[in-house]
Formats: C-alpha cells, structure tokens, sequence
C-alpha cells in the first residue's frame, strides 16, 4: 500500500502536469488569437489602398483612368441610336471641327479635315451631338494595326445608324499612325463606325477607307486602348467611349 508521503507526491506531479498542459493551451489560444488578428488588419490594409487607388481616378481592374474624369453629356439631348437616312451637310463655312473623345483609358481628340472629307466629318459630328457614340465599345483592336468602335447599336461590329453614305477616299500613301478612317464593307457602304491607325499594318492599308481626320492629342490613351488587343481583333479587356464633345473654332486665314 502506498504511503501517505507518496500519494502527497503522486498528486503534486499530477498537479503540475495539469498546470503545464493549461498553460500550453493557453499560448496555442494567444498565438492564433494573434494569428488571426494580423491576417485581419492585412485584409483592411489591402481594402484600405484599394479605395485610395479608386479615390485617385484610377480603374483598378484596368489600370486605365477612371471614366469619372469624363465631362458630363449634354443632358438636353437624348441618346438616339438610329435613323432613317444620311445626315445633310451642315458644317458651317470657315470652322475647323475637333471631337473630345473620352473613353475610360483617358482622352484624345481628333481634329477633322473638313476640305477633304465635309461628307464624312459631317456624318460624325452629327452622330456625336446626337450622343450616338456614347457608352459605344471599342470592339475590333489589333496591335500594329488599328483600335475600331462606333457600333453602338449591337456593339460588335455588326452595327450601324441604320444608313449608308459615300466614300470620300485619300491618295495612296495618304495613311500613317494616328490617321482615322471609316470602316466599311465596301465601297460607298460607310456608316458609324471608324478606326485609329496604330501601326504599320494600318500605315500600308490600300486608300480604300475615307480618311477624315487625326488624333492630334492623346495618342497614348489610343496605344492603351491597343495594348488590350488580340491579333483576332476581340480584345482582352473591351474599353469604350463615354462622352464624345465636338468643339469648333475659326479656320486660320
């Protein structure tokens, strides 16, 4: 049988493992309660510079500047997305015609070439004060080649205002990068939609497409918009314009 001075002993190093094993599971509790608090303060971190970066105009998922930076559209117009016949000529003499387009990769304008192309100008300064072009993707962009929009009706390229008019066509050699042309399905069948000359590819096309116009400001937005693009033209990430202004000044004499 054991002794009293025994079983005092026993039930002191039984004592003193429980106090071990509770003090071990009490730092296994503090190091997860730990654990848990950093993996939550990384997570708002991480939340909290995503919304400065939103704060900042920046498009997160796109890297691009946010289309909040766009003017407001002219609210006494309603968007009209299709019409019965070709627009009349309406330029008013001894005006040079621009256009302000704002996608959400940024702004670059265009300025028409009115002697060479009144019809073709005239078609997208009527379109752009009807807000045709607003919210219209840009659905065609092959690097080297061109950035292609204006279908705002199905907004694959399908589509146009419902109407056909003619060619107003450039000499040969007429293209370089920068230069914007109509799209068409062939002669005398233009429409809405036009592109941006990006690269060489577009440089030697044939004087096929009505010229009528260049980006003279904002070609790197442009070469953003290009950056998104495949070589089967259906780009990574699909940008689109969002206000498009036209703007007018007095020719030099």
């Amino acid at each position: 049988m054991p002794t009293e001075k025994r079983e005092r002993q026993r039930a002191g190093r039984e004592a003193r493992r429980a106090a071990a094993q509770a003090a071990l599971r009490q730092r296994q509790q503090r190091r997860r309660v730990i654990t848990l608090l950093v993996l939550i303060a990384v997570i708002f971190g991480i939340g909290f510079l995503l919304s400065r970066s939103g704060d900042d105009g920046i498009d997160v998922a796109t890297g691009s500047d946010s289309a909040e930076d766009c003017p407001e559209p002219d609210e006494d117009v309603e968007p009209k997305l299709e019409f019965t016949e070709a627009p009349e000529l309406a330029l008013e003499d001894g005006k040079d015609y621009s256009a302000e387009v704002c996608t959400d990769a940024g702004t670059f304008t265009i300025d028409f070439d009115e002697d060479k192309a009144p019809k073709t100008v005239n078609n997208f300064v009527f379109l752009a004060r009807n807000r045709f072009y607003d919210g219209a993707p840009f659905h065609r962009v092959i690097p080297g080649f061109v950035v292609q929009g204006g279908d705002a009706k199905n907004k694959d390229g399908t589509g146009d205002a419902g109407y056909k008019f003619d060619d107003e066509l450039p000499e040969a050699g007429e293209y370089e990068v920068g230069s914007v042309a109509m799209a068409n399905s062939g002669p005398n069948t233009n429409g809405s939609q036009f592109f941006v000359i990006t690269g060489k590819q577009g440089v030697d096309l044939p004087p096929s497409y009505s010229l009528f116009g260049k980006v003279t400001k904002g070609m790197d937005v442009v070469q953003k918009i290009e950056a998104d693009g495949q070589p089967d033209g259906k780009p990574k990430v699909e940008h689109r314009m969002v206000v498009v202004k036209i703007t007018t000044k007095d020719k030099k004499s």
